[in-house]
C-alpha cells in the first residue's frame, strides 16, 4: 500500500496507539450464550501488530465503552498495560493518560468507529478507523484501513505506523532469517 507523505510524517511521531474495542478489534457484533456469557472475536493478526508495536517501543492502550471479562483477558495476553472499561465518555480518560505519560497530542494514534470516538479522533495527531466505520467518523479522520473492524484493520494501522519510522524491516528481518 502506498500512504501520502503527509500520512507517514503524523505516523512517524507516534509514541502511543489507543483503540476502541467494538468495532475496532471486534467485528462489533455481540454474542450471548444462554448462560449469560458474552462471546466476541478477535483477530490474531491485530494483534501480533500490537504486539509489534510495543516490541518497538511504542505504548498501546484501550478505552472502551463497555466492560468485558474477555477484553481484559486478550489484553492481559498482548500484555496491554493501559486498559480503560466502562469509559462512556472517553476524552477525560484519553487526557488523563496523556498526562500521566507526558505524551504531546500529536504522539498519539487512535482508531475508533463510531461517533462516541469523535472527542478523542478530532485531537489526536494521527486519527484513524476501520472500513465499515459510521459515515460521520469517516469524514473525519486521517487514515481509513482497507480492513473492516475485527478483520484486521489494527494491523493495517500497526504497519503504518512501523513503516513510517523504519521499524518494519526489522520484523520482516526476524520472520525471515
Amino acid at each position: 500500500m502506498t500512504y501520502s507523505e503527509t500520512l507517514l510524517a503524523k505516523a512517524a511521531k507516534i509514541k502511543l496507539l489507543l483503540l476502541d474495542v467494538d468495532g475496532v478489534l471486534t467485528d462489533n457484533k455481540l454474542f450471548y450464550g444462554d448462560n449469560g456469557v458474552e462471546y466476541k472475536s478477535f483477530h490474531t493478526r491485530d494483534g501480533h501488530g500490537m504486539v509489534m508495536l510495543q516490541k518497538s517501543g511504542i505504548e498501546i492502550g484501550i478505552i472502551t465503552g463497555r466492560q468485558s471479562e474477555l477484553v481484559k483477558r486478550r489484553m492481559q495476553d498482548l500484555k496491554v498495560a493501559h486498559l480503560y472499561q466502562g469509559v462512556p465518555d472517553k476524552l477525560p480518560t484519553f487526557l488523563a493518560l496523556m498526562e500521566k505519560l507526558g505524551i504531546d497530542l500529536e504522539e498519539v494514534a487512535y482508531m475508533g468507529d463510531d461517533i462516541l470516538d469523535l472527542p478523542i479522533l478530532t485531537r489526536v495527531g494521527l486519527s484513524s478507523t476501520v472500513a465499515n466505520a459510521d459515515p460521520e467518523v469517516l469524514k473525519r479522520v486521517d487514515f481509513i484501513s482497507q480492513n473492516r473492524g475485527g478483520e484486521g484493520a489494527v494491523r493495517e494501522l500497526c504497519e503504518l505506523i512501523l513503516k513510517s519510522q523504519n521499524l518494519w524491516q526489522q520484523h520482516m528481518d526476524f520472520y525471515l532469517r
